[in-house]
């Protein structure tokens, strides 16, 4: 299949023309490489992301030799343990439970007063940058935010945040198709040390609790709500890596996409009220989470194709916020886009807890860097990294 290849540069550089093709050929394809069917279209995903016919897992219902799967190497246990335990990855009854509780940190009333927090710590990291004439706005400003935010949520003292976002990145590692044996040595090690010390800060927090979310989920006494220690720790480092990585991606994929639209940057520098518009529509434009992968517990038929239990299915979030039949001209990006139902924070039970708090963290950053730093420039083309699943760069050098 020519138009889907994910370990190619040139379609990593710009999956979209692929994704034409692909949603051309019809609703579902089989992608033998990865062994997954791959779905194209906005409606497909939108449905399917709903449909309770698929899970994130199958070990709720079936072990490994019953869905025709083997089990994990033994020496990547600590990364699924990890992994398994948070709630992406777990269906009800567990999932509602573990939402339920988290649910009470990302309320409308929490997420606002925020704002005064992220507004300020933006625009400290932008003044930064304008001192310095320029920098990398990946690690001055797009990473330490919402790291920081995610971290004071948690609970984790500033002392301590320096490895978090290393740690993130080598366990989103394992999010790629086909990871290698490096690769998942590295997720292994980052999840061993992750939660050795998310067990300690917890200890801590049993002793001495704070108002932070790891000392309410500790506090959280309802026996039907309780969460045990690797729930905890697995809750954690869902919070910290969900919560950051689609916000620091969503940020310098959308400058980069600005960069190249200078009309379009151009009309949000004269106007500062298209910062809603202009976050949502270059969270579609380039979507910073490109799949999302289901597994088929119970027979399902798309478009007259039978997939049998025990599959994986492959839903393309990119190739879905580039659907015509949803989007009018979808190639084009623009800033005013009223209508915009991109599903780049997913939908149904697995919707983005925090996409409320990332889009605060987005329009901070923006304001932040339109006010600043209006004279915003690119320094270098970027590289992008060479991931498909999670799509970011490698860095964003700028000068002011």
């Amino acid at each position: 299949m020519a138009a889907f290849d994910p370990w190619d540069p040139d379609f990593l550089a710009d999956p979209y023309p692929s994704y034409a093709e692909l949603r051309a050929r019809g609703r579902v394809q089989y992608y033998e490489p990865t062994h997954q069917w791959l779905v194209p279209h906005h409606a497909d995903v939108s449905a399917l992301l709903r449909d309770r016919r698929l899970g994130r897992t199958y070990q709720h219902r079936f072990t490994h030799e019953d869905f025709g799967r083997t089990a994990p190497p033994a020496g990547h246990e600590p990364f699924h343990t990890l992994n398994d335990h948070g709630m992406l990855d777990l269906e009800p009854p567990d999932h509602t439970r573990i939402r339920r509780l988290v649910s009470k940190a990302f309320t409308p009333r929490t997420v606002e007063r925020l704002k005064p927090y992220v507004a300020r710590l933006a625009g400290e990291l932008v003044d930064g940058l304008v001192r310095d004439g320029g920098g990398d706005l990946l690690t001055d400003v797009a990473e330490p935010l919402p790291v920081a935010v995610i971290a004071e949520m948690l609970g984790i003292p500033e002392a301590d945040r320096a490895p978090l976002r290393p740690w993130s990145a080598d366990i989103c590692g394992m999010y790629e198709l086909n990871p290698s044996e490096d690769t998942a040595a590295r997720a292994v090690r980052a999840s061993v040390e992750f939660s050795d010390y998310l067990r300690e800060l917890i200890a801590e927090r049993r002793k001495e609790p704070g108002e932070d979310l790891i000392s309410g989920l500790i506090a959280a006494h309802d026996e039907d709500d309780r969460l045990t220690e690797q729930e905890m720790i697995s809750t954690a480092v869902l919070l910290l890596n969900a919560g950051h990585e689609a916000t620091v991606n969503a940020t310098v994929n959308g400058w980069y996409a600005l960069f190249r639209n200078p009309g379009q940057l151009a009309a949000l520098r004269a106007d500062h009220s298209l910062i809603p518009t202009a976050i949502e529509e270059l969270m579609r434009y380039d979507t910073p989470l490109q799949l999302f992968e289901r597994w088929v517990l119970d027979e399902i038929e798309i478009d007259g194709t039978t997939i049998p239990r025990g599959a994986e299915i492959a839903m393309l979030f990119g190739s879905a916020n580039h659907d015509p039949a949803v989007f009018r001209n979808p190639d084009r990006l623009d800033l005013t886009r009223a209508d915009n139902p991109h599903i780049s924070f997913s939908a149904g039970i697995h919707y983005c807890i925090g996409a409320p708090l990332a889009r605060i963290e987005l329009a901070a950053s923006m304001t932040a860097l339109l006010e600043k730093a209006p004279t915003l420039n690119l320094a270098a083309d970027p590289n992008r990294k060479p991931n498909f699943v999670i799509r970011g760069l490698e860095g964003l050098a700028v000068t002011v």
